[in-house]
Formats: C-alpha cells, sequence, structure tokens
C-alpha cells in the first residue's frame, strides 16, 4: 500500500517585520492626522496619538522621531492619498492628463484631481498655518508645501501651453502665478471658511476661473 498522499505546504500567510512596521505606521498616520485636525498642532500630544493607534508611544518616537516630523508625514500621505513611494506628479491620472488635446479638458481633470487633494489635506494644511507663528520650522514647511504645489500647477500650465492654449500676451511663468494663487489650497480655506464655499462649487468655479484667466478665447481668432 502506498503511504498517506503529502499535502503541499501552505504559504506563510503571515505579514513580514516590513510589512508589520508599514502597517504600524499607518496606524500611527492615521491616528495623528485624527488628532491633529481635532486638536491643533500645540495641543496635540505624542503619548495621545500612541494610545489612539494602539502602540506604545515610544513606537511613535521610533518611527518619526518628533511630532513636527509626524505632522510633514501625514500632510504627504493625504497629499498623494496614500504611503506608496510615488511622486504626486508620477501617479497615474499623470498619464490621463498628458494625453489630453482639449484644453478645457485638461482644466477640467486637474479640478478633478485637485479637488480630491483638497479634500484630502485642507485640514492638516490648516494646522500647519496656524502653527506658523510659533514654529520657525513649520513655518519653513509652509513655504515647502507652497513651493510644491505651485511647481504643480507649473506641470499643469505647461500642458496648456504646449498645445498652444495660454491666452496670447500671457508668458509660462504668469500663467503659473496665476494657477498657483487660483488653485491654491491657502484659496480654497479662503473660499471655505470666510466665503462658505462647498468642494463642488469650489470645484466648478475654480475651474471655470483658470479656464477664463489662462485659455485664449479661439471664437476670436
Amino acid at each position: 500500500m502506498s503511504g498517506p498522499v503529502k499535502q503541499p505546504k501552505k504559504a506563510d500567510s503571515r505579514p513580514t517585520r516590513a510589512e508589520q512596521a508599514r502597517a504600524t505606521r499607518r496606524r500611527i498616520i492615521a491616528a495623528a492626522a485624527e488628532q491633529f485636525i481635532a486638536l491643533g498642532y500645540g495641543a496635540t500630544r505624542l503619548d495621545q496619538v500612541a494610545e489612539r493607534a494602539g502602540v506604545a508611544v515610544q513606537t511613535v518616537f521610533f518611527h518619526f522621531g518628533n511630532k513636527r516630523t509626524l505632522l510633514k508625514e501625514a500632510l504627504d500621505v493625504a497629499a498623494v492619498g496614500d504611503d506608496e513611494q510615488v511622486a504626486l506628479l508620477e501617479r497615474p491620472w499623470v498619464e490621463q492628463i498628458q494625453r489630453e488635446t482639449d484644453p478645457q479638458r485638461i482644466v477640467e481633470l486637474w479640478m478633478v484631481t485637485s479637488r480630491a487633494i483638497v479634500e484630502r489635506v485642507a485640514s492638516l494644511m490648516r494646522v500647519v498655518r496656524g502653527a506658523t507663528g510659533t514654529d520657525p520650522e513649520l513655518a519653513a514647511q509652509w513655504d515647502t508645501n507652497q513651493q510644491q504645489i505651485r511647481t504643480a500647477h507649473g506641470f499643469f500650465v505647461q500642458l496648456l501651453a504646449a498645445r498652444g492654449a495660454l491666452k496670447p500676451g500671457l508668458g509660462v511663468e504668469q500663467a503659473v502665478d496665476i494657477a498657483f494663487v487660483i488653485g491654491n489650497v491657502e484659496t480654497y480655506l479662503q473660499f471655505s471658511e470666510v466665503c462658505g464655499w462647498t468642494l463642488d462649487e469650489w470645484q466648478q468655479r475654480i475651474g471655470e476661473l483658470l479656464s477664463a484667466a489662462l485659455i485664449a478665447d479661439t471664437t476670436k481668432q
């Protein structure tokens, strides 16, 4: 008689140490974002973040070192929507918008992505902005964020310029300035907090403003 049939070994489904560490970082970042938004930067304590994330406070220090770095990491994750090491302008949506030839459609696609980003980062940007007066390093972080936002709008304007869509006499640098100010998260905070605009209203109206300010009127040509 033949012996018992050996069953193939099951693959080990347990997460690796790297996967466990990444999951821990995700929990800490999510907990920190909630605390920063609810309490503000100054009132948020790392022991509170640790308790909310279900880890020891030493684990928070091990992964992030300090509260300032944790806020930066939370903002970075919010900007792109995940913790993958892929820059914003290297995401799949970039290829889609680069294939588009219609300038008005480029604006529409840009506003779809802008809305998603603003929805994720606005509350945390408000936290950073509120701490700039008391923390020089967070003030520097705010400046860095603004430069990153301007760079992203530079990419957007270059798409329009490459298609010959900019208004006559409007240079690329000036167009970037206009797009940056109109579409900035800081401007969104003013529209939402002071003027009471909803995200839907912001997306539609800023898209209309960008089109009117940047794109040449082909009906007059």
